[in-house]
């Protein structure tokens, strides 16, 4: 019999191995500090099925590479979105794409589609172009050996891309406030999400007054956004903001203010927090590598010599979308996926109960020995020479669920990375290293990203 069986927690049966109830008391403050570290911790000590003591709902680590992708992909439907994570997240994005369970998500869905057709990723590249143009005159007023905050400036970037191209919004003055409000939010989500009892968000505690403050900033954003569409509006829809101020649902209504409102702001604050964080870690990993940054400087030098990127050079950027790739295999900017299990099933022999809740880390699956030569190591040459293993490569999920922004944050990505590069070397500050990591809703660096930036 194996050391789980015959265990129960207040009458939920064990079916997997794991931690005690006491192990897990023990390591709480652990968990609390760095909870992608605790995950790897019991995953190298239990293996790829983890049962936590807890007993509602029966919880599982599951980084099995077969059976994420059963979870995510194969048997997907039998996995909704009713989760803690969720549910902490939709105190900022409302009942938008990002965290709709099963059926409101297959409702919103085709509404917000055409919003990625491949006219939209051909017409971002003048958005990119005007970010980047706008950040270089910034870095170039930084005197010779100055430092800059390249985290900051990928995160005012990847807003204003997203405000211009999604909403027609020039969101370059209010840029900075935007994502101050955002990480705000963000924080008191993660807070929530990590603590057993919290406050409900109507009582006026430091965290829920954060919260308040930062959404009244995203939804004066939106009004905003919207009063100004309603003063000049156009005959055909010409970006998502289009689109969902004319969408009706399955019985002729058009879409309510808070619908609206719930779908704007869940692509603020994913469509750039996600690009940023890939767009920092991987100019710390170049920083970390010059070997590499030489490389795709080189790259960029033969493709663009220097000009601004236009959509056909996205394919004709191999080395900087494998650079791009290995940056999101180690730093996955959604570290944690969480599904509630809707029926029982059973993953890589362990049977999961209906209800159970079922955690998945990209971090951890894009480390895994089975499905990754040298995991720890930068190298982007294995998303060039055939070996990476793109059925354990997560970094926007996977299946049906898949964000439905991959490709447009892509383009953006590689782009943006590719003209940097041809433009300025990157360097870590003297006497500071690789940044820690901070598992926020997205991997964060703790303190930013101070680097010297050099003109080339």
């Amino acid at each position: 019999m194996s050391d789980f069986e015959g265990r129960s927690f207040l009458g939920t049966p064990a079916t997997a191995p794991g931690p005690l109830g006491p192990q897990m008391l023990t390591a709480f403050a652990a968990i609390r500090r760095n909870p992608v570290e605790y995950l790897a911790d019991v995953w190298r000590t239990y293996g790829d099925i983890v049962q936590f003591p807890i007993p509602r709902p029966p919880s599982y680590l599951v980084n099995d590479p077969e059976a994420v992708r059963r979870v995510l992909v194969s048997n997907a439907r039998n996995y909704g979105k009713s989760t803690i994570q969720y549910r902490s997240l939709s105190l900022v994005t409302g009942d938008g794409l990002l965290v709709a369970d099963t059926e409101p998500w297959r409702h919103q869905r085709p509404l917000v589609q055409p919003a990625f057709h491949h006219e939209t990723l051909e017409r971002i590249v003048a958005h990119v172009d005007g970010a980047l143009a706008r950040m270089f005159d910034d870095w170039d007023g930084v005197p010779v050996g100055g430092v800059i905050d390249v985290d900051a400036s990928m995160m005012t970037a990847a807003l204003e891309v997203v405000g211009h191209a999604l909403f027609g919004t020039d969101l370059s003055t209010d840029a900075h406030r935007l994502a101050q409000a955002t990480l705000a939010a963000l924080e008191v989500v993660v807070a929530r999400a990590r603590v057993p009892i919290t406050p409900p968000a109507w009582v006026p505690s430091p965290a829920n007054r954060r919260l308040q403050g930062a959404l009244r900033e995203l939804d004066a954003a939106v009004l905003g956004m919207l009063r100004d569409r309603a003063q000049h509006p156009s005959e055909e829809p010409r970006d998502m903001l289009d689109l969902l101020l004319s969408a009706r649902d399955e019985g002729g209504d058009r879409l309510t203010s808070s619908e609206v409102r719930d779908q704007v702001v869940t692509f603020i604050v994913a469509g750039h927090e996600t690009v940023a964080s890939a767009l920092t870690w991987s100019w710390a990993l170049l920083a970390e590598h010059p070997e590499v940054q030489a490389a795709l400087q080189h790259e960029s030098d033969e493709v663009l010599a220097g000009r601004a990127p236009t959509f056909a050079d996205y394919a004709r950027l191999p080395f900087a979308r494998a650079v791009l790739d290995e940056a999101l295999r180690l730093f996955p900017p959604a570290w944690l996926i969480t599904r509630q299990a809707l029926g029982p099933d059973t993953l890589a022999g362990r049977d999961i109960p209906a209800g159970a809740l079922v955690i998945l880390s990209p971090w951890l699956l894009h480390r895994h020995p089975a499905a990754w030569r040298d995991p720890e190591a930068f190298d982007p040459s294995r998303f060039l020479d055939g070996s990476a293993d793109r059925t354990a490569f997560v970094p926007f999920g996977a299946g049906p669920r898949q964000c439905i922004g991959r490709d447009f944050a892509y383009v953006e990505s590689v782009l943006m990375l590719a003209a940097i590069a041809g433009r300025y070397a990157l360097a870590f500050p003297e006497g500071s290293g690789f940044p820690e990591a901070e598992p926020l809703v997205t991997v964060r660096p703790a303190t930013g990203l101070p680097m010297v930036v050099r003109r080339r």
